[in-house]
């Protein structure tokens, strides 16, 4: 599925497609150049969910834990930081992804070694026209 993003509006008609999109994968791979929109993204995407608290980006504690109206924990990563598969160990990465809560990753390739089948990948590319191309598989 493909989507263009105009502005932040639109974003909550887009986290509610990929949420459909998704089906029961709880592993979401956040792909993109360094500000085309993650981690906005993300927070269009908890809205839909429900949750409840501030969402903000984890660079600096890698990994931030939100909790929906209906009590289900999303787990949010922003692996950008991250050296080598040791420091995803350390913070107790597979004991996230192992979870069954939705785990949104930003920077997933710096993990990609842990990451293991199903998982949703979101792609956001920034286009000429400083449009944004979301794509997922």
């Amino acid at each position: 599925m493909e989507w263009v993003s105009k502005n932040t509006s639109d974003l909550g008609q887009i986290a509610d497609g990929l949420i459909e999109a998704a089906q029961n994968r709880t592993t979401w791979l956040l792909e993109g150049e360094m500000g085309a929109g993650k981690t906005t993204l993300v927070k269009a995407i908890c809205l839909s969910l429900g949750v409840v608290s501030a969402v903000q980006s984890p660079t600096f504690s890698i990994v931030n834990e939100y909790v929906t109206d209906q009590k289900q924990t999303i787990y949010h990563f922003d692996c950008y930081r991250l050296k080598d598969d040791n420091e995803a160990f350390d913070i107790g990465l597979e004991e996230y992804l192992d979870s069954g809560c939705i785990c949104l990753i930003e920077w997933p390739d710096k993990i990609a070694s842990l990451l293991a089948e199903p998982v949703f990948k979101i792609t956001i590319a920034v286009q000429a026209d400083q449009t944004r191309r979301v794509v997922c598989v």
